[in-house]
């Protein structure tokens, strides 16, 4: 209903009842009408408002039957008849929902649903019932357990629901869209955009959707589509309530006048069979809710706030006479709803009061109803107690077998003794995932035994005992599901399920969730996609690495520049790093690093995954400092980013270099110094074994000011002497990398035994103590705590496997020493004071900002992930808000976690491999614009690579100066594919093919047509793609690459290099072009190019109709444009070409879009058509064109 014309005295309610109300009628009305119904006038009580024995209820004739409070004082909000069970459900302003038990109206059920907003509408289903409030829809049972919480966005303003079918849900309110939802996977499905917005009433029919509006307007939609099909211009104000019968619509509502919006006492009413408004209906009444009550006749019920009912017919006369009085305790009614059977009727009042009223004694709420299912009550044991204080109580009142044996407890005391049967040891995976509260323990049932079955120790030399049960600390050796436990599931290694579509139907959308986009892992060497996301998340190495842009073919800087560009246009997608991967491919030192795994190793996990992330880590840090402090390049490809280094040093130097001196002391005593860098250092751990604490801030400064003694040459003794080598810091990095090179069970057990020992410093710190069996209860804990209650106590949870701190503070001595600690909030707080700023004492303080684990899985062989903290201006580009949060980062799995999870490393499973500390203000120090280093150069002509092309073969003529396109050109596309590796796919028992890893595909040709102009249709970019990687199918029949085109030595193409082509099409990107093509959507994913929607045209949908298959670019050109194309082999100019075509085709049956009917009749005849040819088209010497057939020209005139 629409509240926009009720009083406005609702807003602020008064929280107690009414003490006396006194009946009021309309003055034109007999007042013999209120039928019996009398008023206390002293009171009404709280608990139940029960009808007197001597009120006589009337066959056919509503009549109160009962009176209850929902909920004292506050205004009922909804009321709803159960659909299954004969139960009325009343929901409040507060919240909270009620449930009433037959006529009688005996409470059933009271439960809060919302703690802050009303509910606005109900809906009973077979397992529960569905709440909606104004951005929250909850389905609980009937009893109130919540079986789901669907949280919408919180600008969503909804009022309306509409239940579609058994599992589809309609959700609308005050914005223009309306949300399907599926009840089953508890996700959105669809959004339908609304041109009117304000939904605020839903009603369906076996032809329409209805859908009411704040404005006044009911418009009637389609079905299946939702399309606007009619709509009614009810009222000039706004809507109340309306109702659909048969062929009949009535509504009421409010009218405009110069005062303001008035109740109109003129209902509007549609006859739906000629779409058109018939005689209003004038009743007596103000009309805020009307229903219809079809018994023998279309009756319907017109109800006024002010607790008025009439009955008339809607084609019909309104009779004065057919006016009742519902007398609400609250001034006015808020709801009314009819049951199913037509037998009872609900008001809900603003006092929290629900009236009944019935047209017969004994009422039934729906023809059918099932059982209502009722808690079962306390069984008491019938027996009698007995008082064992009394001796002279008889014991035979305790029943018992009647015997004639020896009873056992007659066994002569001499000849036994007790001997209890020890209990059998508890399984050690038991203690160790146990968690207890209070005295009671919970732990996952390790499966390690069957169900209810102990087994003993009958003998103690017996030494197989329970062997089978033992259970390894180790995850090698344990059975699969026990493992299953110790490694959270958002940990384990994702994998893309392949259909025959491919990755279009895979739901990325349900591992990720965020608006920042992960990475596919599909791709060979996609180990390191997690250290891709943590430099991306650097936000000065993500804008200074994209302004840089170089003329090497394989420059890793330029493609993590692409692939951050991706990244950043991307909306939640997943991007994948292909051409980053293939340039890394190509590198030398990453071969001779052992960089690069065969896809067996990398499938089998054969490979040591935190080994090697730690040296891809090393490897591109180097790789990226040399790329970038290369600026002699020309001035077309000169990025923004050469501003902010010397002629020695790069930003990526500046970023991570730390300058040292290595000193060098021989034992004659001669000194050497030599000044050095590292972009990274490696933690070296003590040798001692022993519990003794060892802060994380003393063993990275025992790591960053090394002292070690080796074997060295001195030039004073002028031979190999053994030397102390010393190392000091001159100059602390901006970001600290740190390797944790936690390669062996002697560093693990080194980090897990520091965990402990910190773990118990921490309950110590905190007033407790802890002795080595002592296990912490969570009373206990939360008894803990500092008694001037500044800070509040972690939980144990928290605490637990916790060694690294999130920030450490370093300060520079005046002897070139180095002070190293662990900083935390109250550090800070005491020391510094909130308002002080790092550098002031030479002091620098480094938040921890990534983590990179390795989780051991002998399942899958492992898998690399990272926790990040994501900063304020990423949460500011994709999500408008700034706030930090740390993300776990599983390729394309992105789930927002605790910050308390990124430092938390169970040695079992979890490893730490990577640390990135940030120095606090960073971003401030760095110029963070990205400039756009590609320009327009890029698109003129060009040297071709191969060595035998000749002028006579050029196929495209480059774009002159003043052809440069601009925002909103078109551009045909077309591209074609070689295979690089062939498809990995299975054969299951019953038949079909499953697809393990799809084949991986290089594009050979890209084709771009101009799409306007005096030279339209004529190629400006035709480049033939150089690859140096092996290609096993050339596709020739569908590509028309044949073997030699892409050898620079022996082609005769215009060859280029990919990076080359990819600047041409990143400008067209950035510069706002539209493609026009066939299926752009895997083309623009093998070129590995992330593309707004807004700028791809793509034909194969745009001839598409839903849920019907996709239609062939050689079948659309045959029909529409009577054009034979792709005859033996295909052609990227051809197909660029007839797709611009086609596209001025769609423009001119859809008339620019502005008649989507007639087209959608072309579409139906396309479809017809392609059925009766098999969509196969004719060869020349079979069937004609159908341009000259009568079907086609028919299709045309429309």
């Amino acid at each position: 209903m629409n509240f926009e014309g009720l009083d406005p005295g609702l807003a602020e309610y008064a929280p107690a009842m009414h003490s006396a109300l006194d009946p009021v009628l309309d003055a034109h009305l007999n007042p013999s009408l209120l039928q019996n119904v009398e008023l206390d006038p002293e009171g009404v009580a709280l608990e139940a408002l029960p009808v007197q024995e001597s009120v006589h209820i009337m066959e056919g004739v509503y009549s109160e039957l009962h009176s209850v409070v929902a909920e004292v004082g506050v205004p009922v909000s909804v009321s709803h008849f159960d659909l299954h069970e004969e139960m009325l459900w009343v929901g409040s302003h507060g919240g909270h929902a009620t449930s009433f038990f037959g006529p009688a109206l005996e409470r059933y059920s009271s439960f809060q649903v919302n703690g802050s907003d009303d509910i606005r509408q109900i809906q009973s289903l077979e397992n529960g019932i569905l709440f909606l409030t104004k951005n929250n829809l909850k389905y609980m049972a009937r009893g109130g357990l919540i079986i789901f919480d669907y949280l919408l966005d919180e600008n969503e303003d909804m009022h309306s629901l509409l239940l579609t079918d058994s599992s589809t849900l309609l959700v609308g309110g005050l914005q223009n869209h309306i949300l399907e939802i599926d009840l089953n996977t508890v996700q959105e499905t669809q959004k339908y955009a609304v041109e009117t917005p304000g939904v605020t009433i839903m009603r369906q029919s076996n032809r329409f959707f209805f859908c009411g509006h704040t404005s006044g307007k009911i418009s009637l939609r389609d079905l299946r589509t939702f399309k606007v099909e009619h709509e009614f211009d009810a009222f000039s104000g706004s809507l109340s309530d309306f109702d659909v019968h048969g062929n009949l619509l009535a509504s009421c509502g409010f009218s405009s006048r110069l005062t303001g919006l008035a109740c109109d006492r003129f209902l509007k009413v549609y006859d739906l069979r000629m779409m058109r408004a018939i005689t209003p209906l004038q009743v007596h009444v103000d009309p805020a809710f009307l229903r219809f009550i079809p018994t023998y006749t279309s009756r319907l019920a017109i109800i006024s706030q002010s607790g008025q009912c009439q009955f008339c017919e809607p084609t019909g006369l309104a009779n004065p006479a057919d006016i009742f009085h519902v007398n609400p305790v609250g001034p006015l009614l808020m709801t009314f709803d009819v049951s199913a059977s037509k037998q009872a009727l609900a008001f809900g009042d603003s006092e929290g009061c629900v009236h009944l009223w019935t047209d017969s004694p004994e009422p039934s709420f729906n023809p059918y109803s099932r059982e209502t299912e009722f808690a079962l009550p306390c069984l008491v044991d019938s027996l009698p107690p007995l008082d064992w204080s009394q001796d002279l109580l008889p014991l035979s009142l305790i029943p018992v077998p009647l015997t004639t044996d020896t009873l056992l407890s007659d066994w002569p005391a001499a000849n036994s003794a007790p001997a209890p049967r020890r209990a059998p040891p508890v399984d050690a995976e038991i203690l160790r995932t146990m968690k207890k509260v209070g005295f009671i323990g919970y732990a996952p049932n390790p499966r390690t035994r069957l169900r209810n079955q102990i087994p003993y120790r009958l003998k103690e030399s017996d030494s197989e005992f329970d062997s089978f049960s033992q259970v390894t600390e180790s995850p090698i050796g344990r059975e699969e599901e026990p493992y299953l436990h110790m490694v959270s599931k958002k940990y384990r290694k994702v994998t893309i399920k392949y259909s025959k579509l491919g990755l279009e139907d895979f739901d990325f959308k349900h591992y990720n969730k965020t608006l920042f986009a992960g990475l596919e892992p599909h791709i060979p060497n996609a180990y390191c996609n997690c250290m891709i996301q943590v430099l991306y998340f650097l936000e000065p190495v993500r804008c200074l690495i994209q302004n840089h842009l170089c003329q090497k073919e394989f420059c890793l800087a330029c493609e993590l520049g692409f692939l951050f560009h991706m990244l950043d246009l991307s909306r939640g997608d997943p991007c994948q790093g292909s051409n980053f991967l293939r340039a890394f491919r190509t590198i030398p030192e990453a071969s001779a690093l052992g960089l690069i795994l065969a896809d067996s190793d990398e499938a089998s996990g054969k490979g040591n995954l935190a080994r090697l992330i730690q040296r891809w880590n090393r490897f591109i840090l180097t790789q990226l400092h040399q790329d970038m402090q290369e600026l002699e390049v020309p001035q077309a490809y000169r990025g923004a980013g050469g501003s902010f280094c010397s002629s020695g040093d790069s930003v990526i130097g500046q970023l991570f270099s730390c300058e040292m001196e290595n000193c060098s002391l021989c034992r004659c005593g001669s000194e050497t110094v030599r000044a050095s860098s590292t972009l990274l250092f490696t933690l070296s751990y003590p040798e001692d074994k022993t519990g003794k604490n060892c802060d994380f801030a003393q063993v990275l400064k025992r790591s960053i000011c090394l002292e070690q003694n080796t074997q060295a040459w001195c030039d004073n003794c002028e031979k190999y002497q053994p030397t102390i080598q010393t190392r000091n810091i001159r100059h602390l990095p901006d970001i600290l990398v740190i390797n944790c090179e936690v390669n062996s069970l002697k560093e693990a057990d080194f980090w897990r035994m520091q965990a402990e020992v910190a773990f118990k410093m921490a309950i110590k710190k905190h007033g407790g103590e802890i002795s080595k069996n002592k296990e912490f209860t969570l009373a206990d804990w939360k008894e803990l705590g500092n008694p001037e209650g500044m800070l509040m106590c972690p939980s144990i949870e928290e605490l637990k496997n916790v060694w690294l701190p999130f920030s450490i503070r370093m300060k520079m001595t005046k002897n070139k020493g180095l002070d190293v600690c662990n900083w935390t909030d109250v550090d800070e707080m005491q020391v510094w004071g909130p308002a002080r700023a790092e550098e002031e004492h030479g002091v620098y303080v480094y938040d921890l900002m990534a983590t990179v684990v390795h989780i051991l899985d002998s399942r899958t062989g492992g898998s690399l992930v990272a926790h990040i903290k994501v900063g304020e201006t990423y949460h500011q580009r994709k999500e408008g808000v700034t706030h930090q949060q740390w993300y776990l980062f599983n390729d394309f799995l992105i789930e927002p976690i605790d910050k308390h999870e990124a430092v938390q490393f169970d040695m079992n499973w979890k490893v730490p491999a990577i640390l990135y500390y940030i120095k606090r203000n960073l971003n401030s120090k760095y110029n963070l614009n990205i400039k756009n280093p590609i320009e327009a150069s890029v698109l003129l002509a060009e040297a071709s690579l191969a060595r035998k092309q000749r002028k006579t073969h050029t196929t495209f003529i480059p774009l002159m100066l003043n052809e440069m396109p601009q925002v909103g050109d078109l551009v045909g596309l077309d591209a074609e594919f070689v295979t690089l590796n062939e498809e990995e796919a299975e054969l299951r028992s019953d038949g079909t093919k499953s697809t393990i890893k799809p084949s991986q595909m290089s594009v050979a040709r890209i084709t771009c047509v101009r799409g306007q102009g005096p030279n339209e249709g004529i190629p400006f970019i035709d480049d033939y793609i150089s690859t140096q990687e092996q290609v096993v199918d050339y596709l020739t029949q569908y590509s028309g690459i044949k073997p030699g085109d892409l050898d620079a030595k022996i082609s005769s193409k215009h060859l280029t290099t990919l990076k080359s082509t990819y600047l041409k099409l990143r400008f067209l990107i950035d510069i706002g072009v539209k493609f026009v093509g066939h299926g752009l959507q895997k083309d623009f994913r093998v070129i590995n190019l992330m593309v707004p929607k807004d700028q791809v045209l793509d034909t194969v949908y745009l001839f598409h109709m839903p849920r019907k298959r996709m239609i062939s670019l050689r079948f659309l050109a045959w029909y529409f444009l009577d054009l034979k194309i792709q005859g033996e082999t295909h052609d990227s100019i051809e197909d660029a070409r007839t797709a611009l075509q086609l596209y001025r085709k769609y423009l001119e049956l859809s008339k620019n879009g502005t008649e989507p009917e007639s087209f959608h009749k072309v579409l139906k005849g396309l479809y017809e058509k392609g059925r009766k040819m098999d969509w196969k088209v004719p060869e020349p010497e079979g069937q004609t064109s159908p341009k000259n057939a009568a079907v086609f020209s028919s299709v045309l005139a429309l």
